[in-house]
């Protein structure tokens, strides 16, 4: 058993959940459908059975995305916060939406054969820090 005691939300703060325990493997997955659904390369996942996990704030938006499965995000920002398939007495959390998304180590891909062919070597591009960038943005013009 992985992690205990989590809580996350979204980016707006409208949709709160806390997790009990987190189950393994927290997994990132390259299928077409998860890269559509979170407008990234991948979407990262820890699973969670239901009764370990609990809404505190809010509601979850849930969009039926395949025969066999749904999606749970803020229906007020967006912020893609659940994947449950629809047989299963589990969900997973969206790592990204964890208050601490360091708590959960991801331990398995799913689809690799779909992954963006940009990726891998996008990560070894040269990196601009977050402070620099925002200084550079809000640098005045003359």
């Amino acid at each position: 058993m992985g992690a205990k005691g989590l809580t996350g939300g979204c980016l707006c703060g409208a949709v709160r959940y806390r997790v009990e325990a987190v189950a393994e493997p927290a997994t990132v997955c390259h299928c077409r459908m998860c890269q559509k659904a979170g407008g990234g390369p991948f979407m990262a996942y820890a699973p969670v059975a239901l009764a370990d996990f609990a809404l505190t704030t809010g509601a979850l938006n849930i969009f039926r995305s395949s025969e066999i499965a749904e999606r749970g995000s803020c229906g007020t920002c967006g912020s893609p916060l659940t994947y449950r398939r629809l047989a299963s007495d589990g969900i997973s959390v969206s790592l990204g939406s964890l208050d601490d998304p360091e708590a959960v180590a991801v331990t398995e891909q799913l689809a690799a054969e779909q992954m963006l062919n940009w990726l891998k070597p996008s990560l070894e591009t040269p990196n601009l820090r977050l402070d620099d960038w925002l200084q550079s943005i809000q640098a005045p013009k003359t």
